[in-house]
């Protein structure tokens, strides 16, 4: 749809099926309806609950094109849906934009039913459908605008704070620890509306899967945010691990006490051909699983992957790309080059540590 690639997760199915029950059973209440009628009714009002969600969608989609920021696709899950871009807004200004653009989308909507339902005669089918979309749509646009990631008021919220402060990565710090409060404040809320049957007690679990979505969602983002100050940290001519060559065929014993002997115990085992050139590189976690009684017999070759088939980075790559093909391309080994020469390893765990340093704890 505009050219932005459209993803259904399985999990819509299972909120097409509690919608569906709880509407067709208050249009029954309401209506003179039998169960299929109903049921039938209630599909309906599904499918417009998710074209709702997806022109909410869209807005930030067609937002964020407009400042030319490109969107990988929409995908439409369980609690709704999200757009995928594939970088940061380069500013606040358009970080608030394609923030709110989702919400107004919804307010539009949300007002339009409004319109339909107070022109419709009360006690009709149309009524009622017009009703219920117009109740869902500006639901999504009042919370969606609640600040706090990952919600998009969280987004505008992040930008203001990075207008104020010129540092991005305090605004998503702040954003999402007000998003955990609002996921707290949520079931806060729910728990006596539910005990009031002012919410539905069949929409209890989903409602409480949306908090506790919001809570992992802002500590998520304050993890990312605290991992992107250290970004600039990275520098793979000093992260990457040196290779210790040798030969296709060394016992896997052989390479490690090789390895020992010459006082390099981080270095990668590299496997070489004939000529001297690296074609592989042992796993250390499959070449750790292998007991030691047999080692001596297993070839290095048996535990080790090929250079052609592991991502590669150039040593200049800065912390973002590393970051970037980190996520693309999930491993535990990189290969480091210049040029054409492979330099050095870099292993996901080093990276790990320099990003997400563990805390040093007084005993």
């Amino acid at each position: 749809m505009c050219g932005v690639p459209l993803r259904i997760d399985a999990s819509m199915l299972l909120l097409a099926l509690v919608v569906t029950v709880l509407y067709a059973r208050l249009v029954r209440s309401q209506l003179d309806l039998g169960h299929l009628g109903g049921y039938l009714v209630g599909l309906g009002f599904v499918v417009s609950l998710l074209g709702s969600v997806l022109l909410h969608e869209l807005g930030h989609a067609l937002t964020a094109r407009r400042y030319g920021i490109g969107v990988r696709g929409i995908t439409l899950e369980l609690l709704g849906g999200y757009t995928e871009m594939d970088r940061d807004a380069p500013s606040p200004r358009v970080d608030l934009l394609v923030s709110l653009a989702g919400p107004a989308v919804s307010a539009v909507l949300g007002g339009a039913a409004v319109a339909a339902t107070l022109a419709l005669p009360a006690g009709t089918l149309a009524h009622q459908f017009a009703f219920q979309l117009a109740v869902s749509n500006v639901v999504v646009a009042v919370f969606n605008s609640l600040p706090g990631l990952p919600l998009d008021g969280g987004r505008a919220l992040r930008a203001a704070v990075w207008a104020l402060t010129r540092d991005r990565h305090r605004g998503t710090e702040v954003a999402g620890w007000i998003g955990r409060g609002v996921a707290v404040a949520t079931v806060a809320v729910l728990v006596p509306l539910t005990s009031s049957r002012v919410v539905a007690p069949m929409a209890l679990p989903l409602m409480l899967l949306v908090a506790v979505t919001l809570w992992r969602g802002a500590g998520q983002s304050i993890r990312m945010a605290r991992i992107s100050r250290r970004l600039p940290l990275v520098d793979l001519a000093r992260l990457a691990r040196p290779m210790f060559p040798v030969p296709s065929g060394t016992p896997l014993a052989e390479a490690q006490r090789r390895r020992a002997e010459a006082a390099t115990p981080e270095a990668a085992l590299a496997v070489v051909d004939g000529a001297g050139r690296p074609i592989a590189l042992v796993d250390p976690a499959r070449a750790d699983a292998v007991p030691p009684q047999r080692r001596p017999w297993l070839a290095v070759d048996a535990v080790s992957h090929g250079l052609d088939i592991l991502p590669a980075l150039p040593v200049g790559a800065d912390g973002e790309r590393v970051l970037e093909t980190v996520r693309t391309h999930p491993g535990a080994q990189y290969v480091v080059t210049a040029g054409e020469d492979v330099v050095g390893v870099l292993h996901i765990a080093d990276l790990a540590q320099l990003l997400e340093p563990k805390r040093k704890t007084n005993t």
